[in-house]
C-alpha cells in the first residue's frame, strides 16, 4: 500500500465503511507528494491529437467547454482566473503517475479506470455535478475547496442548455479545504462541488463502474460473436392464454429463458475478464510503456525542460 495514509483506518477499515459507501476526507494521505508533471508540461500534453483533454471556463449559469487538442494561442487567450484544464489518462503518458498507482494496491487493478490530472487558475471548477465511478481526489499543488452534497441517480435534474453535466440545484452538507497531500474520496452518485482557491494542480484516481446496461449490452454481442443461437419458446399453451394480453406466464418464460442464455460461469468469467480489462483507448494499447516514455522525454525536451530524465 506504499506510503499512502487513511488517517486513523487502515485500508481493511476503509473498504468496509467507505468503499462505495461514504466519502472520506484524509488529511495528509500523501505528505511531500511533488507532481512529476508541471502545469506548463500538462498544457503541453493537451496539445496533442492523441490525448484527451478539456477546458472549461466560466462558472454559474456561464459554462463553456471545448474539447483538445488545444493550441498554444489557446492558453494565452485564457483569462488570469475562472477556467480548468482536465488532461485525462495521464498515467499512460507519464511513467512517474502511472507509479502513483502503486500506492493503491489495496483495490482490483482491473477496476481502475485512469488517471486524471487537473489544473485550475483561482475559481477554476466544473461546477457541481456527480459522477457514477469511485475516484479519489488527490490535492498535489494549491488549494481547493470541496463542498459534498446528497446522492444523485439518473433522475436527478440537470442544468438545461449547459454543455456540462451540471446539477440545477445544489445543497452542500459538507465543506472542506484541501491542501497538498489532502485526499478526499467519493463513491458513486455524490453530488460534489470544487472550486480552486489558487491555481492548483489535482489529480483524480478513477475506478471504472460500468452500467448495467453497458454490461448487458456488451454480454449480448458476445453472445452472438460466440453462435448461440437459442431462440423464444411458449410456455405450456393453452386457450387461456390465447388472449390479447402479454400475461404473466410468458413474461416468467422469456426470463428463464434469459438466465439460462447466461447461466454459465466459465462464458461469464472470461467475458467479464475481456471486458474489465479492455483498454480505455484502444488506439494506445499497442504502444509499449518505453515508447510512451520516450514520447513524454521528448516533450520535456521540446517544452525546454533540460535538467534531466526523470523517467
Amino acid at each position: 500500500m506504499g506510503n499512502l495514509h487513511f488517517g486513523g483506518a487502515d485500508a481493511d477499515e476503509f473498504l468496509q465503511e467507505y468503499w462505495q459507501q461514504k466519502p472520506l476526507l484524509i488529511r495528509q494521505a500523501l505528505p511531500g507528494y511533488i507532481s512529476p508533471i508541471s502545469p506548463d508540461e500538462l498544457a503541453g500534453l493537451a496539445l496533442e491529437e492523441e490525448v484527451e483533454s478539456r477546458l472549461v471556463e466560466g462558472g454559474s449559469n456561464n459554462w463553456s467547454l471545448r474539447h483538445g487538442p488545444f493550441t498554444e494561442q489557446d492558453f494565452l487567450d485564457l483569462p488570469e482566473q475562472d477556467w480548468t484544464l482536465l488532461v485525462q489518462a495521464v498515467d499512460l503518458w507519464v511513467p512517474q503517475v502511472q507509479q502513483l498507482l502503486e500506492r493503491f494496491d489495496f483495490l482490483p487493478p482491473w477496476r481502475l479506470d485512469d488517471v486524471m490530472v487537473t489544473f485550475a487558475c483561482p475559481g477554476g471548477s466544473v461546477g457541481p455535478h456527480f459522477d457514477q465511478y469511485d475516484v479519489f481526489l488527490l490535492q498535489v499543488e494549491g488549494t481547493r475547496r470541496w463542498q459534498i452534497g446528497g446522492h444523485c441517480d439518473g433522475n436527478t435534474p440537470l442544468k438545461a442548455d449547459c454543455p456540462l453535466r451540471v446539477l440545477d440545484s445544489f445543497s452542500s452538507q459538507q465543506e472542506w479545504l484541501l491542501e497538498p497531500g489532502d485526499m478526499l474520496y467519493l463513491p458513486p452518485g455524490i453530488a460534489h462541488w470544487g472550486v480552486a482557491e489558487s491555481e492548483c494542480l489535482t489529480y483524480s484516481i478513477g475506478f471504472r463502474s460500468p452500467s448495467i446496461a453497458d454490461l448487458l449490452g456488451d454480454l449480448a454481442v458476445e453472445l452472438m460473436a460466440q453462435g448461440y443461437d437459442a431462440h423464444y419458446r411458449d410456455p405450456a399453451m393453452s386457450q387461456a392464454l390465447a388472449g390479447p394480453d402479454i400475461v404473466q406466464a410468458f413474461v416468467a418464460q422469456a426470463k428463464q429463458q434469459l438466465w439460462q442464455a447466461i447461466d454459465n460461469d466459465d462464458l461469464i468469467g472470461d467475458w467479464f475478464a475481456r471486458f474489465m480489462t479492455a483498454p480505455k483507448y484502444p488506439e494506445l494499447a499497442e504502444m509499449t510503456q518505453e515508447e510512451r516514455r520516450a514520447n513524454w522525454r521528448n516533450r520535456r525536451y521540446c517544452n525546454g525542460d533540460v535538467e534531466g530524465d526523470t523517467g
